[in-house]
């Protein structure tokens, strides 16, 4: 009699595994495949064709996982109900983000992810740009694991990026370096980096911006952050993306006065808008792309402002996007390059524009994205 309850058991959870499975392949099938994650950012990947040349190599397997992985069904619910897992398993660290405390999500950087080699390529990268370019400064952003230590979890590593700045600034010497650090520190207790976003706020930018003025000797604009102006407060960011946890939202903001006057800004060489922000973003998921209509390769920028005929060329990450507004009235014209986006090349461009010294140059990204995504040979 038992024999025959455990071979019945046995085929009630065969069967019962046999109907999740063609349950779950008939909506699969029904459903179309998603092109874009609006909660991930990013675009899913699509259905391979299938070849022999693909089967007999092994890419046709490997591409198949990332298109079942990304067009699961209810894969957004899926993932939320991980995180809720680990959370409960009291894990710090998901998905590559500390859930760290006063609710902010922070991205995790090891120290053993930026060798000692790549570090060397890049400052030679920028070793030769101040050389051909000796009015060159760098600015680089410390991210939030850097100056939010204290909210990081128990035991939690960083890599250290204050001393990438020191080694910079003994490559380069310190004349062409910014260094962030102490003021951001200084304002760690304010609202200077999203808590569901990789980036800094405009609050962030705007500490920064006092510390190139001051290292460039131009007066800042007499921007106050308490006329501070949101113009959303449902961002959800990059790292909540990962986790997909209810959470509250991140507050967007400008400074009025730089949506006051009209510009000119071409992206691309092609397409010409008239201000800073474009406030379709703010009603998808990539809120941050308000600044500076998200990333392109090249952006050319005329401020409206009488400046004695300066002009800058910057090379930047994401970070830049919500600082440019903010110090553009100090030039004439602004050229933008990001070169994750840009296929031709830097110097031949840059010789274009940096005609003469009156055409500064400022090498603007976080830390880690300059370690990343600063190489343009």
């Amino acid at each position: 009699m038992k024999l025959e309850n455990d071979k019945l058991h046995a085929g009630m959870t065969v069967a019962l595994f046999a109907l999740i499975l063609l349950v779950f392949t008939v909506v699969d099938i029904a459903e179309a495949d998603r092109l874009f994650s609006q909660t991930e950012n990013r675009i899913l990947a699509q259905r391979p064709e299938l070849s022999l040349e693909k089967v007999l190599d092994g890419s046709f397997e490997k591409e198949y996982e990332s298109y079942a992985t990304d067009q699961f069904v209810s894969r957004d619910t899926w993932v939320m109900l991980k995180t809720r897992m680990d959370i409960a398993l009291q894990k710090k660290v998901i998905k590559g983000v500390y859930l760290a405390s006063d609710g902010y999500l922070i991205e995790q950087h090891l120290p053993q992810e930026y060798d000692g080699e790549l570090i060397d390529k890049r400052l030679g990268q920028l070793a030769e740009l101040t050389q051909r370019y000796p009015q060159s400064l760098v600015m680089l952003a410390p991210t939030a694991d850097n100056i939010l230590a204290e909210k990081l979890p128990d035991y939690a590593v960083s890599y250290d990026q204050s001393r990438l700045m020191e080694q910079i600034k003994g490559r380069i010497g310190e004349e062409h370096v910014i260094d962030l650090f102490p003021t951001l520190r200084e304002h760690r207790e304010e609202y200077i980096y999203y808590r569901t976003d990789h980036h800094w706020t405009t609050l962030g930018a705007y500490y920064a911006y006092l510390q190139w003025a001051l290292k460039v000797g131009y007066p800042p604009r007499d921007y106050d952050p308490q006329d501070l102006e949101t113009v959303s407060d449902s961002f959800l960011g990059t790292l909540h993306s990962r986790i997909n946890l209810p959470m509250e939202g991140d507050e967007i903001q400008i400074f009025p006065r730089t949506n006051r006057r009209a510009v000119k800004i071409t992206y691309d060489f092609n397409r010409e808008t008239t201000s800073y922000y474009e406030p379709s973003y703010l009603e998808g998921k990539n809120q941050y792309g308000y600044f500076l209509d998200d990333n392109h390769g090249f952006i050319e920028i005329e401020t409206a402002y009488y400046a004695e005929g300066r002009e800058l060329f910057i090379i930047k990450d994401s970070y830049a996007n919500s600082l440019i507004p903010i110090l553009a009235p100090h030039y004439e014209k602004i050229y933008v390059l990001d070169l994750r986006y840009y296929n031709g090349s830097l110097f031949s461009l840059m010789d274009k524009y940096v005609t003469d010294n009156r055409v500064s140059v400022l090498v603007m990204y976080n830390c880690i994205h300059f370690l990343e995504d600063f190489s343009y040979r």
